[in-house]
């Protein structure tokens, strides 16, 4: 099925699901155990679908950048990528394994070597396939939201990023005569954000050998698990950071800064669940001036808890989305998961925030470097990468959110 398709797909199943659910409440009744069957074998569809609609967009993303960074100015040929041996090729043959093995355990470093390498089953051969193909296997990543949403700058590494901000309004005007000019408004509306960028870094090692396989970007793969674990630093520091040597996260309450605690609701939650009216609450709590750019976000654990929510009409308030554009919706809002949000659900916890993330500032150290070391680990048959970044973020305007927490 087309992209387009699963989300059709997607929608009509969902229907299906909210027929079997009106039909019971119309006849005053729980779902019988067949039509339980039916509606846990539909959710499983409408998640399975959510799924690929995830890995579909991201894919045409990743294809499109791909093929942005291809487009050149040169009039060079492009030349051809190395492919794997084939079964009739002579590099594919017992002699020739042999041959290259015995000069890379007894050649020029004859000492152990302890780290993944291919010249040595004991060391890490086994992990290896004689004949390699154009793939590694990897792990699914969760994706990261709130650099995604939140608007970032980039700055010279060594400076600082200081913003103007008007934290109040100013006082109202007062009715006086024509000659006065009324009361003196003691307000203090307007202060600054300063983000001074954290630098974060990180060392891999990986065997020469591994790395010079014709067959595959083994180098191209380290470099971008070691791009992705630094996001993942920093959507974990965005959410739940502490403010010193690191960003300020959302979920994090300081004395002066940030979001306090006056942006708190419990009300209308449990000591362990999310309620409808709960949810609610929060809407209603950001000022609607905020809602066109607002967005949910929530743990899957909590996601699973509010899919099931209905409104005093027995109508579910989750709204599974169909454009391209709108997603999946909580009262008319988008909603969008990271795995990073607290998901602990105990008495006085967030579990989830509503907010406008363009006020959640971002201050880039002129991006991420990654260096390769070609010499340093040359003695263990190694090249090394360090992965540096500099970055800080902290949410500018604490009226533009809203926490969702436990009573």
């Amino acid at each position: 099925m087309t992209l387009i398709e699963k989300k059709i797909e997607r929608r009509k199943i969902w229907e299906k699901m909210k027929a079997l659910n009106d039909k019971a409440l119309a006849e005053k009744r729980d779902l019988s155990a067949e039509e339980q069957a039916q509606w846990t074998a539909m959710e499983t569809d409408v998640d399975k679908l959510g799924k690929e609609v995830e890995a579909d967009e991201a894919r045409m993303l990743k294809a499109k950048a791909i093929e942005d960074s291809f487009r050149t100015t040169t009039t060079e040929p492009i030349k051809p990528e190395p492919v794997a041996t084939e079964p009739g090729d002579p590099r594919n043959t017992p002699e020739y394994r042999k041959a290259l093995r015995d000069y890379f355990v007894r050649g020029e470093h004859s000492q152990e070597q302890r780290a993944l390498q291919v010249d040595q089953d004991t060391a890490g051969g086994y992990l290896v396939p004689q004949t390699f193909v154009n793939e590694m296997i990897t792990l699914m990543r969760n994706k990261f939201v709130i650099r995604s949403l939140a608007r970032a700058f980039s700055i010279p590494r060594g400076s600082n990023l200081m913003a103007p901000t008007m934290d109040s309004e100013l006082g109202d005007l007062t009715f006086t005569a024509e000659l006065l000019t009324g009361s003196v408004d003691t307000t203090k509306p307007f202060g600054k954000r300063l983000l001074i960028p954290h630098p974060m870094a990180r060392v891999a090692k990986i065997s020469k050998t591994l790395v010079a396989s014709p067959a595959m970007d083994v180098e191209g793969i380290v470099k971008e698990s070691l791009a992705y674990k630094a996001g993942a630093v920093e959507e974990n520091a965005f959410l739940n950071g502490s403010g010193s040597n690191e960003p300020l996260g959302v979920f994090v309450a300081p004395t002066g800064f940030g979001i306090t605690t006056s942006r708190d609701v419990s009300t209308g939650n449990t000591t362990t669940e999310i309620k409808c009216d709960g949810l609610i609450e929060a809407k209603y709590t950001l000022d609607d001036g905020y809602w066109p750019n607002a967005r949910w976000i929530f743990h899957r654990d909590a996601v699973k808890q509010i899919r099931k929510l209905k409104d005093g009409e027995g109508q579910y308030i989750w709204r599974p989305g169909i454009s391209s554009d709108g997603g999946d919706q909580i009262l008319d809002i988008p909603v969008r998961n990271s795995q990073y949000t607290p998901n602990t659900f105990t008495t006085g916890l967030y579990v989830g925030i509503l907010g406008d993330f363009s006020r959640y500032w971002i201050a880039d150290a002129l991006g991420t470097t990654i260096q390769t070391l070609a010499e340093l680990y040359a003695l263990t048959n190694e090249n090394g990468y360090i992965i540096r970044k500099e970055v800080d973020g902290m949410p500018v305007i604490e009226e533009a959110f809203v926490r969702v927490k436990l009573a």
